[in-house]
């Protein structure tokens, strides 16, 4: 590679005429300097490269956001208690206002993808293809015509100064007009590099400037959301407050409350509407046999309703259909009449046969029979 004075004076013409400098390595045969800068793909190519895989991973972004919006719009708080406090209702419509703003700021998002195509991809891509591309093409015929004229100013330099003066003359005549033809060629290629590298200033730029005008505007959207959302993030902001304050106002007393239920536990089941409720287990007669099934189970005594719901541990819910009967009457089974601990057997009124159920334990036994008025059983005994 020459770097010092140039072997071609028409190259060293064209770099004044276009006011280039020499350090920028332009020699007669190779133009290291702009073929790194301009020609060689890595140059205008890269950014344009980077660019689909910059705004392809956009949309997945507003996909998974938008995801996450319909995930947050779907939730419903469950409150304890019939009625809701108005800290409590606008705390539980707090995430349908989130995925509101969510969506509304991934409109805009996608409306700046959309734009992109048109004011950076498109004039990118035409600049990469119709100035980058043709410098490369100028590059291509320069070494064709490099190749070309070396080859023949090998062999004219050769000849032997034994031939005839005309057969000499002709052959300078036909090295001219190759040297010619080389500069032609050489002029091109270096007036295209230098095209490439004034419109790259205006033709690369201008398309990323009008993009980034398109993320500001897509940035002051989600500014004027945020101005929109300002009075309901306040009355939220107090709605939170609120309910914080009344939670560490209560703490103690409900901490108070669940130390004397731990002490004394049958003080305080009163507060059921149900004069008794818990689980039990109820003997269900198959095909080959009988089977005990947990039922969460309810009664009334005013009018004598037991409810019994059948309960499935494995998935925490209900396992059935609710049976609902009215109470006849309600007997202890002696302990060596059936297999099982704490059963007693209710009949009802509505419903044919005996009902055996098992209590959790014996004290958990006492209080069903209480409840429901049940007798001891009576003895068959008559020794």
């Amino acid at each position: 590679m020459v770097t010092g004075t140039p072997q071609s004076p028409v190259l060293g013409w064209v770099q004044s005429a276009l006011g280039l400098p020499w350090c920028q390595g332009i020699s007669l045969w190779v133009f290291p300097g702009w073929d790194h800068v301009c020609v060689h793909p890595a140059v205008g190519s890269s950014p344009i490269c980077d660019l689909p895989l910059f705004l392809s991973s956009l949309p997945d972004l507003s996909a998974a956001k938008r995801k996450f919006a319909d995930s947050l719009n779907e939730f419903k708080f469950r409150c304890i208690g019939d009625a809701e406090t108005d800290d409590e209702i606008c705390i539980a419509k707090s995430l349908q206002e989130f995925a509101t703003v969510l969506r509304n700021l991934e409109d805009e998002r996608m409306r700046m993808i959309e734009n992109a195509s048109e004011v950076l991809i498109t004039p990118l891509e035409k600049f990469r293809k119709e100035q980058i591309g043709a410098a490369k093409d100028a590059k291509k015929k320069y070494d064709k015509e490099t190749e070309k004229y070396c080859g023949v100013l090998e062999k004219h330099l050769n000849l032997s100064s034994k031939k005839k003066e005309s057969q000499l003359q002709e052959a300078d005549s036909q090295v001219d007009l190759v040297r010619q033809h080389f500069y032609e060629v050489s002029l091109e290629y270096v007036f295209k590099v230098q095209e490439v590298q004034e419109r790259k200033m205006f033709e690369f730029v201008e398309p990323l400037l009008a993009f980034l005008q398109g993320l500001f505007t897509f940035y002051h959207h989600g500014y004027e959301l945020a101005k929109d959302f300002s009075d309901f993030k306040t009355e939220l902001t107090i709605s939170i407050q609120n309910t914080r304050n009344r939670f560490e106002g209560t703490r103690s007393e409900v901490e108070a409350l669940m130390k004397k239920m731990k002490e004394n536990p049958h003080e305080h089941k009163n507060i059921s509407p149900y004069t008794m409720e818990g689980y039990l287990y109820v003997q269900e007669k198959r095909h080959f046999g009988t089977s005990w099934v947990k039922h969460y189970c309810t009664y009334q005594r005013e009018s004598k309703r037991i409810t019994m719901v059948p309960f499935d541990q494995k998935s925490g819910g209900k396992g059935g259909e609710d049976e609902a009967v009215t109470l006849k009457s309600c007997t202890r089974r002696k302990t060596d009449s059936i297999e099982k601990r704490f059963c007693f057997d209710v009949e009802a009124v509505d419903r044919p046969g005996v009902i055996t159920m098992q209590a959790l334990s014996e004290e958990d036994r006492r209080l069903w029979m209480e409840a429901m008025d049940g007798r001891e059983p009576v003895s068959t005994n008559l020794g």
